[in-house]
């Protein structure tokens, strides 16, 4: 990693504004915020559907589905269902897709910091 050219590195220490431009440190921005972003759009959008509905469609919130279950209770359960879902998805893809971009870029600021 080298530095840019705007600014110089501090004396025996490592650049990390060259670490942050760097392609590893991009590429990991960019995978995070590729799978971040998505989700976070797909689960605000069912939450606030979730509340319009309990707010402005009663009728079909309290619609019965078996016995005492209603579908208002099913969509709020579902809440709870996708938040799991979708914190052992990012948990998944911080293992296998992020965790090995950061620490090759963690092992890479070590080798230096050692070296300097």
């Amino acid at each position: 990693m080298t530095a840019s050219p705007t600014h110089s590195p501090p004396p025996g220490g490592v650049d990390y504004v060259a670490v942050e431009e760097s392609a590893p440190f991009r590429e990991l921005k960019r995978k995070h915020r590729s799978f971040v972003w998505p989700l976070t759009i797909v689960f605000l959008v069912w939450y606030f559907v979730y509340v319009l509905l309990s707010s402005f469609a009663t009728d079909f919130m309290a619609q019965r589905v078996w016995g005492d279950i209603t579908v208002g209770l099913l969509f709020g359960l579902g809440q709870f269902v996708t938040t799991f879902a979708i914190t052992m998805g990012y948990v998944w893809y911080a293992n296998h897709k992020l965790d090995p971009i950061s620490s090759a870029i963690r092992n890479d600021l070590e080798r230096q910091e050692a070296g300097s």
